[in-house]
């Protein structure tokens, strides 16, 4: 072991979150040190929300041109899944290499190490046999990875994350989806449109059981019109493989196979491998609790999915920012997490802020709901055939001001900004009802649901 090397700023994890703040902080003038196992850059670019986009931008395409009988004449489209996996390889992942990010972190001032950070000791970090003492502390970011449920039978088969199916140049016949959630659902209908058949096994009662129980039932009717099988309500029961095919018993006694196994269930941290008890923290712990500057202790930072406010990259590169100034000295505003929103880009787009109807309810807040289907708007009726959805709007009565609201339709996500605004600055439903909102447009919905109060 060498003798211990005096730092500002350890970075341990060098995803989005990581990499922002290690930036700002070196670009600041910080000696700063980023440590990091895989890839710089993290899930997002690499295995997630890029590439992931990628195949839904070009799944939509094959919807959309089997839409043309409806509206406009005759189309023929064959699926064709090589220019999608080089598409990801050209654009989205530089064929899994980091070479440019790792530049970039470099040029902006920091040091970086290819390698997995251990906290020794209060400001210490252990990486390679190298030992960092971190004057001003530690930052970690360091992420999630797909969590692996304990079905029993499960972890002896070759089944699929969200690594492997991003990497595939060549698609199975079916395909087994093992969690209903944002990523499974997103996945199962990129390769349903792709001529796989697909089934979806959710435990819970719904798809994306996170959001409105209407997103879900609305998701449900169109994977079912799409030839997604759809089995909710029962968890797995056991997995097995044999003559290349997986198997996938339920408690009911139903017994679901398929080529290939998506596990989509969920995210796991690694606190304790990280060596959190070494300061004192309590390893078995799931997440890191922060408070408005994104501090765990003193001298100990966490942002990103590490810190479990949300497994977004847009929450992790804000986190970061707060970080950085608060390890600055300089004063910021804390995250407005109320009006945290996300987006699932299934077809119907499902985008979500705030508080869902039931959870408004269950902090004792005296709410009102405003509700209209997308096919009962103008915008919605033009559109017609892949126009399913709906926009929901939960109000607090006593302070009439949104508190929190669901899209879902055609451009979903887009039409959230709008409402995410409404949750965020709490304008009251008078001056929102009181705007004058461009027809005939998706996001004139809001004004038509809100009438619904």
């Amino acid at each position: 072991m060498e003798s211990a090397q005096d730092v500002d700023v350890v970075v341990i994890g060098l995803g989005p979150a990581g990499e922002t703040v290690g930036g700002q902080l070196a670009e600041a003038g910080l000696k700063v040190v980023g440590i990091e196992a895989s890839l710089v850059g993290g899930e997002c670019p690499y295995w997630g929300c890029v590439p992931s986009k990628m195949m839904i931008r070009a799944s939509n395409l094959l919807a959309e041109s089997r839409r043309v009988a409806d509206l406009a004449g005759e189309s023929t489209t064959t699926p064709d899944w090589a220019p999608v996996a080089a598409r990801i390889r050209d654009q989205a992942t530089d064929n899994w290499d980091d070479t440019v990010a790792v530049d970039r972190f470099v040029g902006k001032g920091g040091h970086f190490i290819r390698g997995r950070g251990v906290i020794t000791a209060p400001n210490t970090v252990e990486v390679n046999g190298e030992i960092f003492k971190a004057s001003k502390g530690i930052v970690v970011a360091t992420g999630t990875l797909a969590a692996v449920p304990p079905i029993p039978g499960l972890a002896d088969t070759p089944f699929w994350t969200n690594h492997q199916i991003v990497e595939t140049k060549e698609l199975p016949e079916s395909l087994i989806v093992l969690g209903g959630g944002a990523i499974g659902a997103e996945l199962a209908q990129v390769m349903s449109r792709f001529g796989v058949k697909v089934a979806v096994i959710e435990g819970e009662g719904r798809l994306l059981p996170r959001n409105e129980p209407e997103a879900g039932e609305v998701l449900a009717e169109v994977f079912e019109a799409e030839g997604i099988a759809v089995h909710t309500g029962q968890f797995a029961s056991s997995v097995s493989f044999e003559d290349e095919t997986f198997t996938v018993s339920m408690p009911d006694g139903t017994e679901i196979t398929g080529e290939k196994l998506l596990v989509a269930a969920g995210r796991r941290t690694f606190l304790k491998e990280l060596g959190v008890g070494n300061l004192g923290l309590d390893e078995n712990m799931r997440y890191f609790e922060v408070d408005g500057t994104q501090k765990v202790t003193d001298g100990l930072w966490a942002v990103g999915d590490i810190a479990g406010d949300g497994l977004f990259t847009h929450l992790a590169t804000r986190q970061a920012a707060v970080a950085a100034q608060d390890i600055l000295g300089n004063k910021t505003e804390p995250l407005n997490l109320d009006a945290l929103s996300a987006v699932t880009f299934t077809d119907p787009e499902v985008g979500a802020v705030g508080l869902t109807e039931a959870e408004a309810r269950d902090k004792g807040i005296n709410v009102a709901v405003a509700f209209k289907q997308v096919g009962h708007t103008a915008r919605g009726w033009l559109h017609s055939t892949g126009n399913e959805g709906f926009i929901k709007i939960v109000v607090d009565a006593d302070a009439v001001v949104v508190v929190g609201a669901t899209s879902v339709g055609p451009h979903g996500g887009e039409v959230l900004g709008l409402l995410s605004l409404a949750v965020h600055a709490k304008i009251p439903v008078s001056t929102l009802k009181s705007m004058i909102y461009a027809y005939p447009t998706f996001h004139k919905g809001i004004e038509d649901a809100l009438g619904e109060l």
